[in-house]
């Protein structure tokens, strides 16, 4: 089938310490740390490689700053893996590190990386609701999460430049095999991998006509694990980059975060999957960002010295 899941990320930072107490605030595990390096995991097995001075076999950043370096893909079987490292390479270099990935980079200069696909099971249970008609909690009051568990990487967005974003659409989809599951043709192209059942997996962004990263989703079991984090990011000094909502493509509730590594973090819950009978829908115009956002009377009061405090 081919190409599964995101395997691993590697970020370029300047703050290793600072970056690391963001994600561990978020949710992810340590799995090593140095005073250069840093290493993180979701449940099921994804890896965040946070790196103060990055190898010189990845490419060169595509922006100033901290930044997205490499994203490497996991591929379901070894005959998959190798056609794709060979479609890949036909017009650029890609080299095999001792730890089995293959590197190469894309049309935008985005590090891309094979490898086989390694998923660890994360058992999911989710928080028992109810409604009239269905009764799935009785007698039980909800308490906290009070620790989100993100589950795992669930899609990349990226920024391209509007010129030759043809090509770099088409180095994901007639190379590593991505379809296009959405195509805005004023934002940019939603694409799902060949072995993955998200109505998207990746986007590439063409709207801010410049490379780097936009964001990376982690998918978390429901709606309280998503405002919950949340509130648990902000109430540990972090800034929050868009209010809660639900999207209208992916259908995903959201909520994002500023990180310090470069870009945001989502978390993400309940974005619609979607199979081949699903095909390509071409918007002409953008639509709506969000089916819905959190909104609130206090949006339009403008604060008075004779208004008594709530």
């Amino acid at each position: 089938m081919g190409i599964q899941r995101i395997e691993s990320v590697t970020y370029g930072v300047d703050d290793i310490a600072e970056c690391v107490r963001f994600f561990d605030d978020f949710g992810l595990s340590m799995l090593e740390r140095t005073d250069e390096h840093a290493v993180f995991e979701t449940l099921t097995g994804q890896t965040l490689h946070l790196d103060s001075r990055p190898s010189p076999l990845l490419p060169a950043p595509v922006e100033d700053g901290p930044t997205l370096r490499e994203v490497v893909w996991g591929v379901d079987t070894p005959e998959e893996l190798a056609r794709l490292v060979t479609a890949a390479g036909r017009d650029r270099a890609v080299r095999e590190s001792a730890d089995g990935v293959h590197h190469t980079v894309d049309r935008t200069g985005f590090g891309v990386g094979l490898t086989l696909a390694r998923p660890a099971p994360a058992p999911v249970t989710p928080r028992p609701a109810n409604t009239l008609g269905s009764v799935t909690r009785w007698n039980t009051a909800l308490e906290p999460i009070t620790r989100v568990r993100p589950l795992r990487m669930c899609h990349v967005a990226l920024n391209i430049p509007q010129e030759g974003r043809e090509a770099a659409v088409g180095f994901y989809v007639d190379r590593l095999g991505f379809r296009p599951t959405d195509v805005v043709e004023p934002m940019g192209v939603f694409l799902q991998a060949p072995g993955d059942d998200d109505q998207h997996t990746m986007l590439l962004c063409h709207r801010p006509d410049r490379a780097g990263i936009n964001h990376i989703a982690y998918e978390v079991p429901g709606f309280d694990d998503v405002i919950e984090g949340g509130n648990h990011m902000i109430e540990h000094g972090w800034r929050e980059a868009r209010r809660l909502g639900r999207h209208t493509i992916g259908s995903n509730v959201f909520r994002f975060l500023h990180a310090p590594c470069g870009g945001r973090v989502e978390y993400a819950a309940d974005m619609d999957r979607a199979d081949d009978t699903y095909g390509t829908r071409v918007h002409e115009t953008s639509p709506p960002h969000h089916i819905w956002a959190l909104r609130t009377n206090r949006d339009q009061e403008a604060p008075t010295a004779s208004r008594t405090p709530s």
